[in-house]
C-alpha cells in the first residue's frame, strides 16, 4: 500500500497527516538522522533512503529540512509529555521519570539539543505545541501552589525549568557521567538517579 502512495501524485502534507506509513518512515528515519548529525549535518537523501522512499516525497510532506525537524521534535516533545507524566504534587517522581527516559534514550536528548544549538528562537525549538506542554505544566504547578501542595514562594515557571535541569543533568553532561562512572564512590546509574530525585526533594518539598 505504501508502495502505491510513492510511485502515484504528490500528496498534500495535510492529506498525509491522516496516519500515511511513508510518512510515518520518515519521521522516524529523520528522528534518527537528526539526533546523529544534528540539523545542519543531516541529508534529506539519507533520510529519505532510510524510509524506503524518495527525496522528492519528503519534500512533498515537510518544505523544507526545518520544517521535518520541527515535526519531529515537536512529537518528541508530546511523548515524553506522555511518559513522564507532571505530577505537581510528586515533583521528585517527576524528575525520576525525566532521567529514566533519557538514561533508556540519549539520542532523545541530543536531538532536541541540536535545535536549541542550531535553531535558537525558531518555531524549531519554541512551536506551539510544545509551548502549549510548557504552559500546561506550569498551569497544574499553579494549582498545587494553591491546593497548598507545593511551596508557593516559588513561581511555577522557575519550578519547571529548575525541576527538568535537574532531571537532565546527566544527560546534558555525558562526561560527567563517564567521570562518575570512574570516580564515584557509587558509580551506578541508580545513584545519579537518587542525587536527582533528592535534590529535586530538597529544593521543593511538599508544602506543610
Amino acid at each position: 500500500m505504501s508502495q502505491s502512495r510513492d510511485s502515484g501524485q504528490t500528496a498534500a502534507p495535510a492529506a498525509a497527516a491522516g496516519g500515511d506509513t511513508t510518512r510515518e518512515r520518515v519521521l522516524t528515519a529523520a528522528m534518527e538522522e537528526f539526533a546523529r548529525h544534528g540539523i545542519a549535518g543531516a541529508r534529506v537523501d539519507r533520510i529519505a533512503k532510510l524510509a524506503r522512499t524518495s527525496k522528492e516525497r519528503v519534500y512533498a510532506y515537510f518544505r523544507s529540512k526545518d520544517a521535518l525537524y520541527a515535526d519531529v521534535a515537536a512529537q518528541e516533545h508530546a511523548v515524553i509529555a506522555e511518559a513522564t507524566q507532571l505530577d505537581p504534587s510528586d515533583l521528585p517522581g517527576y524528575a525520576g521519570r525525566l532521567f529514566d527516559y533519557f538514561v533508556a534514550r540519549p539520542d532523545h536528548h541530543r536531538l532536541i539539543t541540536w535545535g536549541r544549538l542550531e535553531l535558537p528562537g525558531t518555531t524549531a525549538v519554541a512551536d506551539d505545541h510544545a509551548q502549549a506542554l510548557i504552559a500546561r505544566k506550569i498551569g497544574l504547578l499553579r494549582q498545587a501552589q494553591q491546593a497548598g501542595q507545593l511551596d508557593s514562594a516559588w513561581d511555577p515557571a522557575d519550578v519547571l525549568a529548575l525541576v527538568n535541569q535537574i532531571a537532565t543533568t546527566w544527560a546534558a553532561q555525558p562526561e560527567h557521567s563517564e567521570a562518575a562512572s570512574a570516580h564515584a564512590e557509587d558509580p551506578t546509574t541508580a545513584a545519579r538517579r537518587a542525587a536527582v530525585v533528592t535534590a529535586v526533594e530538597r529544593l521543593f518539598p511538599q508544602a506543610r
